[in-house]
């Protein structure tokens, strides 16, 4: 059996509400049911007709998009939430993703790429605009590792990173142990311990944690 499904466009500028909701209701799948000019008419909109799906702008009077999404996934969760905006930058994309939205598509995207994301979510899948998913999946690593670095930083207690440091400068057990004042047996322990907790186990690898940390010179 066909289905329809409803559609529910959050836009603030009337032109392009209008040009969308035309291009929309010529797919034989997509039925526009509501129009919403701001945040808050969004969510008033997802609470009274239940859409199956939101093509949310971000940059809306009275209440930003990002809210709105928050507000949508929290009362009405099986109503899909699709992103259309000028934002191309990864802190928005984030932060939109873990308001709830299920997808991504900047507006200088072709009206192709628009309805297959629309599509692609209604069917459950996430969806990004390629030409910004090669930025956001970097972004996404690197933040998991600058991350996973702090982790690995605060899990060193303040004599360990006296010895990580003097490791990276150069210095064997022996001369740590007189630098500290402490036994060579303890320098020994602190060495093993820093190397434990980095899961780093050579003095190249630990002069290079050393350095992104700023312990010492470049």
């Amino acid at each position: 059996m066909f289905t329809s499904h409803k559609i529910v466009i959050a836009e603030d500028h009337a032109i392009l509400r209008e040009g969308l909701k035309a291009l929309l209701s010529a797919e034989p799948d997509f039925d526009v049911i509501g129009e919403a000019q701001d945040g808050r008419d969004a969510i008033r909109l997802a609470e009274r007709m239940k859409p199956d799906m939101i093509l949310m702008d971000l940059s809306m009077p009275r209440m930003h998009g990002t809210e709105a999404i928050r507000e949508i996934s929290k009362r009405t969760p099986q109503t899909k939430i699709l992103v259309l905006t000028v934002h191309k930058n990864e802190d928005y994309i984030f932060a939109t993703f873990e308001a709830g939205a299920a997808g991504y598509v900047v507006k200088d995207a072709s009206y192709a790429e628009l309805a297959g994301a629309i599509r692609a979510v209604l069917q459950g899948q996430q969806y990004i605009s390629p030409s910004i998913s090669a930025g956001v999946i970097k972004g996404y690593v690197e933040g998991n590792k600058r991350r996973h670095l702090e982790t690995l930083w605060g899990a060193l207690t303040p004599r360990e990173r006296e010895v990580l440091k003097l490791i990276a400068e150069g210095y064997r057990n022996k001369q740590i142990a007189d630098m500290l004042c402490i036994s060579v047996k303890t320098a020994e322990k602190h060495r093993a311990q820093v190397m434990k907790k980095l899961d780093l186990h050579t003095v190249s690898a630990l002069t290079a944690y050393a350095l992104e940390r700023g312990l010492i010179g470049g």
